[in-house]
């Protein structure tokens, strides 16, 4: 059964080398990695898990008028019941979530312009502390998430800032997720089985158990805890990007027996970057896609329709 690996980013300073090809051995084979020693403040991710804590606590009629259905820039709450990462067992995901982006003006020049996720987030009034707790992990998340593409450049013998361009203003995602406990219902699931769309993720839960992987010809497997590690896996877009050099692993989220939270952190490319085979990878295996066209096909496929009122 395959090991997913535990790597300190501490080694990137030490042994910048040996720290790449580590983690690119995991980006490989089995497409998931634990970090730890990472720098984002516990304080900042504290915060951050209570203010969720806080926001799915509020009654229905709070968080309605910020449903993610209603907003075409990826924003907002996601009821329980809207998604099905499963698309071929049918199952409804029992989750909840919240989802905040790149923190735009109303009057941002790409706002005004309607481009493709270019919108303002949207804010629970109830909670006024909600705003800078999420800003503040998006922004150490986005920190440390540019600097991981800086270990798989190096890796995929590109110069270190091979990826800065692509995500300077990126279609980043924070996601807020809480679980409740399992019913016991035939066929229920918190998280179908899925891989994710962008380039990684970085995820952050409260410890309790849930997260399986399945990596290539085995079957599924629980991701281990590690107290402060950051949970990182390689999402679909970075697969075509490398050209199948690295995998994206499906993973799922089975019904937890107590209330289960989570922070998962998306880092998509720019909506304007080409996704197209690195240099050195080989032939191409797939056509050139944007990143703001790449992201909307795998949304179109993920949410129900709203209903009619």
């Amino acid at each position: 059964m395959t090991t997913i690996p535990v790597l300190d980013w501490s080694q990137r300073a030490t042994d910048p080398d040996g720290f790449a090809a580590a983690l690119g051995a995991a980006c490989r084979d089995p497409g998931f990695f634990l970090l730890a020693g990472h720098p984002v403040p516990a304080d900042v991710i504290d915060r951050t898990f209570a203010q969720a804590r806080a926001f799915f606590a509020l009654p229905e009629f709070e968080k309605a008028p910020l449903g993610i259905l209603r907003n075409p820039h990826n924003r907002g709450w996601a009821a329980e019941g809207t998604e099905r990462l499963d698309r071929d067992s049918g199952a409804v995901d029992r989750k909840q979530a919240f989802n905040v982006g790149l923190d735009l003006a109303a009057n941002d020049p790409r706002v005004l312009a309607a481009e493709p996720f270019r919108g303002v987030n949207v804010w629970p009034d109830a909670l006024p502390a909600f705003r800078d707790a999420t800003l503040a992990y998006y922004g150490a998340a986005w920190q440390l998430g540019v600097a991981v593409m800086r270990v798989i450049a190096r890796d995929l013998a590109l110069p270190d800032t091979f990826f800065d361009g692509h995500f300077d203003a990126p279609l980043a995602t924070l996601r807020l997720l809480s679980y409740p406990p399992a019913t016991g219902a035939q066929g229920e699931i918190g998280a179908g089985a899925h891989t994710d769309y962008g380039a990684i993720t970085l995820l952050l839960t409260d410890g309790e158990p849930g997260l399986q992987v399945r990596p290539r010809g085995e079957d599924w497997t629980d991701v281990p805890h590690v107290p402060g590690a950051f949970v990182v896996n390689i999402g679909d877009c970075l697969m075509r990007w490398s050209n199948d050099t690295y995998v994206s692993t499906p993973h799922r989220v089975l019904p937890p027996a107590r209330a289960r939270q989570s922070i998962a952190f998306f880092l998509d490319p720019n909506p304007d970057s080409v996704i197209e085979a690195l240099p050195g990878t080989g032939d191409a295996r797939y056509p050139p896609v944007t990143g703001a066209d790449y992201l909307r096909s795998r949304l179109d496929a993920t949410y129900e329709p709203e209903p009619a009122r």
